[in-house]
């Protein structure tokens, strides 16, 4: 089952057990058992019945506004959400102890994978010596934190060592980093960043529809008025290997240049075009398998996704500490 990403604007219709997207004039169909869920980034118009069918087929749909940011998600109904699980998932988030320790486990598998990174370039003949030095000493400190805020000050320290050293790893200067800005995005390579973390941000989100695990409840990312947390706390663990891969894959191999993207009031965004581009490099990533030694076979990304889901339930549940995916590169 493959995801659908819609960068044309038209109208969705329901045929027997078929999507159809009509637009200026085409009809492009859709069998809706190859489908794990869909991507909209064109002007699409749904109805009721639309909905009712992708609910029944268990199948969510991302939204992304003209600009590329998430917009919101149909959520089909739950259908391996169970109560147990759930109120156990709230238990912990309310037992401060609990939830730090995993909240904890999600930046020390973000800074671990990004390391991991800086290594596998250093190794390649790029300069992090005293950056990964720096590195170091504030992922010994995570150990040590007693509140959520201080292990995200830690995490910002860690992640703006790491950003600073994409200079080094691309090595094109219409791609400096500078300093790292959202909403808008006002260079090159925050845009990218940006968009690739939206993308990672929904596929987490589909992942997590297939356990029983309630996306609202986070540990690292505060439970809110926001939708969902639970999908931002695990993208983090896999922001360095799929995203930020994505994004040196592209640039090194100059994928990506100034015509393939857009300035806009404040800032700068991709294009249509940069945006295709950008999708077919991350499928690619998510889709790239790994000996996975507990697993004992080879598995995608997208799959270690998932499995990360069902480790956290085992921790809520008490079955097993919950220990974050670590790249071995």
């Amino acid at each position: 089952m493959n995801p659908i990403y819609l960068f044309k604007s038209g109208t969705f219709h329901r045929e027997n057990n078929t999507l159809s997207l009509r637009s200026e004039g085409e009809i492009k169909y859709i069998p809706i058992e190859n489908i794990s869920e869909i991507k909209v980034f064109g002007e699409v118009d749904i109805n009721k019945r639309i909905l009712e069918f992708l609910s029944q087929n268990r199948i969510p749909m991302h939204f992304y506004n003209r600009f590329g940011h998430y917009a919101g998600t149909f959520y089909p109904y739950e259908y391996l959400s169970n109560g147990c699980t759930v109120l156990q998932q709230a238990l912990c988030y309310q037992d401060q102890n609990r939830r730090l320790d995993i909240a904890r486990q999600f930046i020390e598998g973000a800074s671990a994978n990004m390391k991991s990174i800086l290594n596998y370039y250093k190794r390649r003949e790029r300069v992090f010596a005293e950056t990964l030095g720096q590195f170091e000493h504030l992922q010994r400190r995570l150990p040590e934190t007693r509140s959520i805020e201080e292990l995200m000050a830690i995490e910002g320290n860690i992640r703006e060592l790491y950003y600073h050293s994409f200079d080094e790893i691309v090595k094109n200067k219409l791609f400096s980093f500078e300093k790292r800005t959202k909403q808008p995005p006002e260079n090159h390579m925050n845009t990218l960043i940006s968009f690739g973390n939206s993308l990672l941000y929904s596929t987490t989100l589909t992942e997590l529809y297939k356990t029983a695990l309630d996306p609202r409840i986070g540990f690292l990312h505060s439970t809110n008025f926001r939708k969902f947390s639970l999908n931002l706390d695990i993208a983090e663990i896999f922001k360095p290997v799929i995203v930020d891969r994505t994004i040196f894959s592209l640039i090194n191999r100059d994928q990506l240049s100034e015509k393939h993207f857009r300035g806009v009031e404040g800032g700068i965004h991709l294009n249509e075009e940069g945006r295709k581009i950008f999708v077919i490099e991350y499928e690619k990533h998510l889709n790239q398998t790994i000996k996975h030694e507990q697993l004992k076979r080879n598995v995608s990304f997208r799959t270690l996704i998932r499995h990360e889901a069902y480790k956290i339930i085992k921790a809520i549940l008490g079955m097993k500490p919950y220990k974050p995916f670590y790249y071995p590169w």
